[in-house]
């Protein structure tokens, strides 16, 4: 090994080193005292972009559980507002019961309207106050909106609220359809709100005899199907078969003037004029059970039958058993059919099923517009009257289903951002676990790296300082 004084190749080898260790040790030191492998860029090209995107989905993730978090809480305000005006309508209709009854006078109806006038007022301050976040949510400016529950754009949901001021609750577009013939629903004889109401079928109503796929019962059925795009309920009203002929006439049931009712057969006794001695009522309510079906002479003495729950009637008269006011041989009566929705209903029908709803008063298919009614409102209830009382039960009954409805939605939006909040959690937590694994130090390994960086650096200063020193060995030949 030649001696140099110009050139120091092992000073400059050893401080090579030296630098090398002490941007090593440099490097631990930033990362055990930041606790990150990845400051920079430099560190991990690849891993800072994905550990970024991470950082973004976890901060996302963190505001969307506290934005769920506020609609529960929102939702909570609105259901607790909601239980105090149904707790007034519960009220308003318990007063109306009472108003409806003749033992009240005129001025006993009159300081129950009094109560119920304050009550009226309640519900409307309730719907006019009630805020979250200085928010109105009651009075119809809420509805609409959306909770932002997820960390990407448009990842929202509605929620349901209500416009629960007294001149909305108990509003309802609606109507009676009258008495349909038993024909079964074909694909498209009716349209709702754009929404095609489905055919029929037997299985839709368990309990007619006859002709079950044309019942009031099946059609209400298919109507509900749908309810859900629609926005439109059917309810099945009873069904009444009333004779059309002279009131009834003393005969014999027999074994050939008889009368079939939904397979019940009325025979083996006599009928008096007038059924004088109730032998025709008094047997074919004992079929009730049997036949669903119940008998009553209505005020002209004619014989009506009657189906509380909607199924079909099917009678067959044979022989002198006409005498009872029914036309011979075999006909199937159906019930009807009342629509409702809180909102318009938008009706299309065919020809056909003009008739298979019962909608007689357009003789002719076509489409018709069913607007809400502001006569049947809350603010409109007057039970200064027993007809009032009466139809403010029946406004009662819808507006304290329009709240409990919304409360169950209410209900159920609650249980869902819960679930929300848990899932967002979950996800929050194993997406921070995965970036940690990228971007976090290793304590353990840089602490080993650290001691062995500062004993490199030690010794290349220990070596670096005897290279310098080798040029003076020169001066030892130079004597």
């Amino acid at each position: 090994m030649g001696l140099f004084v110009n050139t120091n190749t092992a000073s400059l080898n050893a401080r090579r080193h030296l630098n090398g260790s002490t941007r090593g040790l440099e490097r631990q030191f930033e990362r055990l005292s930041s606790g990150m492998r990845i400051n920079s860029a430099r560190d991990d090209a690849a891993g800072m972009a994905i550990a970024t995107r991470f950082t973004s989905q976890i901060r996302g993730l963190n505001q969307a559980v506290r934005n769920t978090n506020d609609g529960i809480s929102m939702a909570q305000t609105v259901e607790g507002a909601l239980d105090e005006t149904g707790a007034i309508l519960q009220r308003m209709r318990e007063l109306s019961i009472q108003a409806a009854s003749d033992t009240n006078t005129l001025s006993d109806r009159e300081a129950i309207q009094l109560e119920v006038t304050n009550l009226i007022e309640e519900i409307n301050r309730i719907a006019q106050t009630t805020r979250f976040n200085d928010q109105k949510v009651l009075n119809g400016e809420f509805a609409g909106s959306k909770f932002h529950i997820g960390y990407k754009s448009n990842d929202t949901i509605s929620v349901k609220t209500m416009d629960a001021r007294a001149n909305i609750l108990g509003r309802q577009a609606r109507y009676d359809g009258g008495t349909m013939n038993a024909e079964a629903f074909d694909n498209g004889d009716l349209v709702l709100n754009s929404t095609t109401i489905r055919g029929t079928v037997a299985s839709d109503d368990t309990v007619s005899t006859s002709l079950a796929a044309g019942s009031a019962i099946a059609k209400a059925a298919a109507i509900n199907d749908m309810s859900i795009y629609t926005g439109v309920s059917a309810t099945v009203g009873k069904t009444e078969f009333v004779a059309d002929l002279n009131p009834l006439s003393a005969v014999t049931l027999d074994s050939t003037n008889y009368m079939i009712i939904n397979g019940a057969v009325i025979s083996g006794f006599r009928v008096e004029d007038d059924d004088a001695n109730n032998a025709l009522i008094d047997t074919v309510n004992s079929f009730s059970n049997e036949t669903g079906v119940i008998a009553r002479l209505d005020q002209n003495l004619q014989l009506t039958l009657e189906a509380e729950d909607g199924r079909n009637i099917e009678l067959t008269v044979n022989g002198l058993a006409t005498n009872l006011g029914f036309a011979a041989g075999n006909q199937v009566q159906a019930g009807t059919v009342t629509l409702q929705s809180e909102e318009a209903i938008f009706m299309s029908q065919t020809d056909a099923g003009v008739e298979k709803l019962g909608l007689g008063a357009d003789p002719a298919g076509g489409d018709t517009l069913l607007g809400t009614n502001s006569d049947f409102a809350v603010d409109t209830i007057d039970v200064t009257t027993r007809e009032g009382a009466n139809i403010s039960i029946e406004i009662l009954d819808v507006a304290i289903a329009q709240v409990s409805d919304i409360r169950s939605d209410l209900g159920a939006v609650q249980n869902r951002l819960q679930s929300t909040v848990n899932n967002l959690s979950t996800t929050q937590e194993n997406v921070s676990a995965a970036r940690s694994r990228i971007q976090d130090a290793d304590f353990a390994t840089e602490t080993a790296a650290m001691a062995r960086n500062q004993i490199l650096q030690n010794a290349g200063i220990s070596i670096l300082a005897q290279a310098n020193q080798a040029p003076n060995n020169v001066l030892q030949l130079l004597g």
